[in-house]
């Protein structure tokens, strides 16, 4: 792992080198470069993209002089994923950095470094003020300052920068007011004015966390205002790019962490100065509907200071030399993904094109309010579960609580919260397929490291993980293939299912045993080879899949399987993994009883803190 890093390094400099020559060469005088990033904040919540949005008159003014961006997506519904994949340029799956939280760090791949480093090797000054969360190894030669001092002033005199100011005043845990907050608190937005979103219970309490949202939404254009009147102050309007965006939706239950538009879906509006209208082919003051990607944003900063865009990155710029309006107004298409969030696992994969947007649910069984400490923090979550747990809500609201079909199909445009799933309607069967194949050449081509567990990742491909996508890429489209199994009908895969039960790769087991799952009770004439797999399965994590299909089929109670594999696991990583499963069990329909002695779980399984959650939440510690 060292050689290949020092090798990674020596070649990022050499690399670095000839960037910083040639842009020297191409462009003289570069502009300044401003990134605002606000926390959490999906298009819904905003007027300037929706009427039932909040006020941000600061963020407009940038709009006056610039583009508003219609479609801009965060490929990630989550911080450090999203961040991941900015900072990179690089899909998440392909190259093993959008598991949040991090266990551990992943290599940038080898020949890219993360995009300021082009720009400070080009003359700029680069400073983050000062949230970074990647789950990249980050280089020294990134950022001149990446702190709560970085600031534009602290550049040499006439030196171009490269500056981001993160806004955390609307950010989840801002919503995590307490029960007297919401008894005596005001808000400045009225309660009764705020729209509730179909999916979500018309309540009160739902009400009261809309306007608390919205001004927070308010609070933090305000704070763009003054990011804004210090350029002002400094006389930098005329040379100084303004990009103002949200770094993933939110925050409203089930936006953030989950990869349907709220948790995407992301305002970006870039100011353009006069000085430099001649990069842009497009009329200040405008409006824009081709996609853009948070893969996109640093290619785009690079073109924009005539710096060479290096090979290897999945984004590619969208303003700058040699960029027109009409191509970018052409794009229309977005990849998104979802594996763990914090301790809740979860295989999601989306793709949209136009108004259709479809989604991949690979382990349609871990229905979307499965627990997640960080989530129920939240009242308005805590009030929906208990909803459900009372059977007072609608069909729609009651969505979030309930397994998933493997696929899902919606016009996104006739019905912005996504829920009325399409894939049953005859009228959408060839645009499904279409959709359909779309997703899957796109893991193919990365390919998707997450056909493998994290835990097998990490202690086998972390290394190089796209060194490893690439040598594997075969046998991870193989698995991709079994997977979509669960897409067929169940005579049609049960041939293909009996024969990888009994491959001599458990990694096949592993993805029979989840497509068993998605077909419930139609694969019970499977289960004596899955109670086999229960019982004798060399990978713990067979053993636990097959007491899965067994609990929610109701074959046999999952408890003793999954207990003994929590207590023999001797990585950490998995034990979280089979507590997955453990609390989907527990909170399922049928809701089964465990019993665990936390003295029987090994030491450094018990220190991990994302496991102590799952445990704390069990009673167990």
């Amino acid at each position: 792992m060292e050689m290949n890093f020092i090798k990674s390094m020596l070649l990022c400099a050499i690399t670095l080198s000839f960037f910083a020559c040639t842009s020297e060469e191409q462009k003289p005088e570069q502009p300044n470069i401003v990134w605002i990033t606000s926390e959490d904040n999906s298009i819904h919540y905003m007027d300037l993209y929706d009427e039932h949005g909040a006020p941000t008159p600061n963020i407009e003014a940038l709009a006056n002089q610039g583009i508003v961006f219609n479609h801009a997506f965060s490929n990630a519904a989550v911080c450090s994923a999203a961040r991941s994949t900015l900072i990179a340029g690089c899909y998440g799956p392909r190259v093993g950095s959008h598991y949040h939280r991090k266990i551990q760090t992943v290599p940038m791949p080898t020949g890219i470094e993360m995009y300021p480093a082009y720009l400070k090797a080009a003359g700029y000054y680069t400073g983050n003020n000062n949230k970074e969360d990647y789950n990249l190894v980050k280089s020294d030669t990134v950022w001149d300052d990446s702190s709560k001092k970085a600031h534009w002033r602290n550049r040499k005199p006439g030196q171009p920068f490269f500056y981001i100011q993160n806004i955390v005043t609307t950010h989840e845990s801002r919503l995590h007011f307490s029960e007297e907050d919401f008894k005596t608190k005001k808000t400045i937005t009225n309660p009764d004015d705020c729209f509730v979103q179909p999916n979500h219970p018309n309540t009160k309490l739902l009400k009261f966390t809309n306007a608390w949202y919205h001004d927070k939404i308010m609070q933090m254009d305000k704070e763009v205002g003054a990011i804004v009147n210090e350029l002002k102050k400094d006389s930098l309007m005329e040379s100084t790019f303004i990009f103002y965006y949200g770094d993933h939706g939110g925050v409203l239950p089930g936006s953030k962490g989950y990869i349907l538009e709220t948790g995407l879906h992301v305002p970006l509006v870039v100011y353009v100065p006069e000085k430099y209208q001649h990069l842009i082919s497009q009329k200040a003051g405008s409006r824009s509907d081709g996609f853009v990607n948070f893969t996109d944003l640093g290619a785009t900063v690079l073109n924009l200071a005539g710096i060479n865009i290096p090979e290897g990155i999945d984004g590619k710029p969208f303003l700058g030399k040699d960029i027109t309006h009409e191509e970018v107004e052409s794009r229309d298409e977005t990849f998104s993904y979802a594996d763990r969030f914090d301790e809740k696992y979860d295989m999601v994969r989306a793709i949209r094109k136009g108004k259709y947007k479809y989604i991949r649910h690979f382990q349609p069984f871990n229905f979307d309010g499965l627990m997640n400490n960080y989530r129920y923090k939240q009242l308005a979550y805590k009030e929906w579960a208990q909803m459900h747990e009372d059977k007072k809500l609608n069909e729609i609201q009651d969505q979030f609580f309930n397994t998933k079909q493997a696929e899902a199909l919606y016009d996104v445009e006739a019905d912005p919260f996504e829920t009325n799933n399409l894939m049953d309607d005859k009228q959408h069967t060839g645009k499904l397929k279409e959709m359909r194949q779309l997703l899957i050449d796109k893991m193919k081509s990365m390919p998707d490291l997450c056909l493998y567990p994290e835990f097998y990742l990490i202690k086998n491909a972390f290394d190089n993980p796209v060194a490893f996508g690439q040598k594997n890429k075969a046998k991870i489209n193989e698995y991709l293939d079994l997977a979509n199994l669960s897409l067929v009908s169940f005579e049609e895969a049960k041939p293909v299912l009996e024969k990888a039960l009994v491959s001599d790769d458990w990694i096949k087991r592993y993805w029979a045993l989840i497509v068993c799952t998605s077909f419930e009770k139609e694969a019970a004439v499977l289960k004596d080879q899955i109670v086999s797999i229960s019982n004798t399965d060399e990978a713990l994590i067979n053993q636990v899949r097959a007491a899965e299909f067994l609990g929610m089929t109701q074959v046999s109670d999952p408890a003793k399987v999954m207990t003994n594999a929590l207590y023999t696991s001797k990585d950490s990583n998995e034990a979280l993994l089979i507590l997955n499963s453990i609390v989907l069990m527990k909170d399922c329909l049928h809701k089964y009883k465990f019993n665990i002695d936390k003295n029987k779980i090994p030491e450094h399984t018990l220190n991990d803190k994302l496991v102590a959650q799952r445990l704390m939440y069990l009673e167990v510690i």
